[in-house]
């Protein structure tokens, strides 16, 4: 492997060295994906390997960056950073089945300090807390060494510098609309004029509103680091995780988790903008929203654990997009706040990840018509019909309304769609998004015979029966001998796959055998799988796309063959960066991560794959 942190063993810390002079602080390591995720479900931030703060979105996950080094390389980047003097080498890991990061920096001499990231979640008053507030916590681990506190942040997209004030335990960073408090019992002098001084005793930095902190400033960093720490073990403790690659799987769920806006219950595809899926592609997106699509995923690899709370509070927001649809059109993606208009523009002051822009904010897919959004809303919501551990378990009320969507599935089955893979110049009959009209149709037949309504349940399967025939007549290719991309296609794409995973066909039937091989010949690149083999709006891909590769993972295993589904899978995980987690593609050549991180659909196909693969428990006990 490398020396890039981004390539270290996950579970291990990298090691982040630099060629900097023999005294003094040296320039910002060139950005790379070797970042942590801190959050509390109400926001969330990046931290590099040397404990820099380079994205942090404000005052939620699709706000404007208050840190923005991430998407701006040079001088003009914002960022938290805490600096060691003649930086030597670095270690960071999570502290054990918590969202709490730690890392070391060392110098030269050997002397070292440890900081602490996270952001507080615990109950409290019997409800969650989850101000919006960072807190670093920074300590001598060995020596005296010297540091220097570098904090800028900067707001409207980096556009503009904060009018900064100073208390003499506080600075206030104040905009035309936003206004940022740091306590600190570290010198704000030194703060404010990032003058070195040495290091003797532990420091806290409380950054968040421009509020006055009820208790002192290190009881309280003291405090809501112990009651973070307790709550996110005490989470961790009731998964139901399998045997094999538990911690793999329990970093995956904490990511998933940290990616829900619990103020609503939406849940974002991933928490940064513009990371490109391949270099200087030009395929830069903004996925801080919550796709119908990936939320679904989300949900159901939380409910393989027993993780239920998530679901329950993303159906609370995805009732209401049901409702507010009136029966008719759903967007594949919207605000987390339910905003429907997400316009998407460029950003020109930013020069993009590592200089290759453009910087997009908003996406332009809310106004896609993807015809799969139905089924991915109906099997998001059906488990909470089965399942008798839920505090709101649904009946009949919520069936109704679930079927104004399944309506729509029937009426736009068979029509051209974007895809989803969000083709913004090319229209067809995916087969996609046929599937999941069929799975629509299927699932709310299920329902139905639960909910003892015999007439609804009939309705719904006779729709479900005439298309999956249509399906596996139309979407067959004789002269690729597959499944294709589309109805009377000849294209082949990785989302074939999903016919076996949601039951449309069997994974022996001969037909999804054939379908496989062919799509080991032409998409796979030793252990990763590309989304399609046609050219599309910006020409073939170059990178893998993570969840496809999972996807290849479950159909290995559901045919059989576990031994070259195991060897992929821990491929893939040999692949995450130091900490675990996983951006959106895989470059085949490099092994490098691109696309916006962390992604969960990556994440999902981390706990879907151990689910499956993984040794049952009582071969142990």
């Amino acid at each position: 492997m490398p020396d890039d942190p981004q390539h270290a063993s996950p579970g291990q810390s990298p090691t982040a060295r630099t060629d900097a002079p023999e005294t003094g602080f040296c320039a910002p390591a060139e950005p790379s994906l070797a970042l942590g995720v801190i959050g509390n479900c109400a926001f969330s931030a990046l931290v590099d390997a040397r404990g820099r703060i380079v994205w942090c979105c404000w005052p939620r996950f699709d706000g404007d960056p208050i840190f923005d080094a991430l998407l701006e390389p040079s001088r003009r980047g914002s960022a938290f950073d805490i600096v060691i003097e003649d930086f030597a080498e670095s270690r960071q890991r999570y502290e054990p089945n918590t969202a709490v990061l730690r890392t070391q920096l060392f110098d030269r001499a050997g002397q070292g300090i440890e900081i602490t990231d996270f952001a507080p979640r615990f109950v409290s008053r019997s409800r969650f807390f989850r101000p919006l507030m960072l807190v670093r916590r920074v300590r001598p681990v060995v020596g005296t060494p010297r540091i220097r506190i570098a904090l800028a942040p900067r707001f409207e997209w980096g556009a503009t510098e904060p009018e900064v004030t100073r208390g003499s335990n506080h600075v206030r960073y104040v905009g035309d609309t936003l206004t940022l408090r740091l306590n600190t019992d570290a010198p704000v002098s030194h703060v404010l004029a990032q003058q070195p001084f040495v290091l003797n005793r532990e420091l806290n930095f409380l950054l968040g509103a421009d509020e006055t902190l009820q208790d002192g400033i290190a009881d309280t960093a003291r405090h809501f680091e112990q009651e973070t720490l307790a709550y996110w073990r005490g989470w961790c403790q009731r998964l139901a995780v399998p045997l094999e690659w538990q911690d793999a799987v329990i970093r995956a769920a904490i990511t998933l988790k940290l990616s829900v806006f619990e103020d609503t219950g939406a849940i974002v595809a991933a928490m940064t903008t513009s990371i490109p899926e391949a270099p200087g592609s030009g395929r830069n997106w903004d996925y801080r929203y919550c796709w119908l699509r990936d939320a679904f995923f989300v949900v159901r690899a939380l409910n393989s654990l027993s993780e239920v709370g998530t679901m329950e509070d993303y159906l609370d927001w995805l009732g209401n997009v049901v409702v507010e649809a009136r029966g008719g059109h759903i967007q594949p993606l919207y605000g987390i706040g339910l905003e429907r208009s997400l316009p998407e523009s460029i950003c020109g002051h930013l020069a993009g990840y590592r200089g290759m822009g453009p910087v997009r904010i908003g996406n332009q897919a809310h106004e896609h018509y993807q015809h799969d959004v139905y089924g991915n809303v109906i099997l998001g919501a059906s488990q909470a019909f089965h399942d008798h551990r839920l505090l709101h378990r649904a009946g009949l009320p919520e069936f109704q309304r679930l079927e104004q969507a399944g309506e729509q599935a029937v009426r736009v089955f068979g029509q051209p769609d974007a895809g989803m893979w969000e083709l913004r110049t090319r229209a067809r009959v995916h087969t996609s998004s046929a599937l999941m009209s069929w799975a629509a149709c299927d699932r709310l037949a299920r329902i139905a015979t639960l909910l003892a309504v015999p007439g609804r349940a009939a309705y719904w399967r006779a729709h479900a029966d005439a298309m999956r025939e249509r399906i596996l007549r139309e979407a067959w290719s004789e002269q690729r001998q597959a499944f294709v991309e589309s109805f009377g296609g000849r294209n082949l794409d990785a989302s074939v796959l999903l016919m076996a995973e949601v039951g449309l066909i069997e994974a022996g039937d001969r037909r999804f055998l054939s379908t496989l091989a062919a799509l080991e010949r032409h998409l796979c690149d030793g252990p990763w799988m590309r989304r399609y083999e046609a050219a599309d709006d910006f020409g073939r891909p170059e990178t893998a796309f993570n969840i496809c590769s999972f996807w290849h993972i479950d159909a290995l295993a559901r045919t059989g063959r576990r031994q070259r589904a195991r060897e992929i899978f821990e491929s893939m995980l040999a692949h995450r960066n130091h900490l675990g987690l996983l951006s959106e593609d895989t470059h085949p050549a490099t092994g490098e991560m691109w696309g916006n991180f962390p992604q969960t659909y990556s994440m999902v196909g981390i706990i879907n794959g151990a689910v499956r693969l993984s040794a049952a428990w009582h071969t142990v006990i």
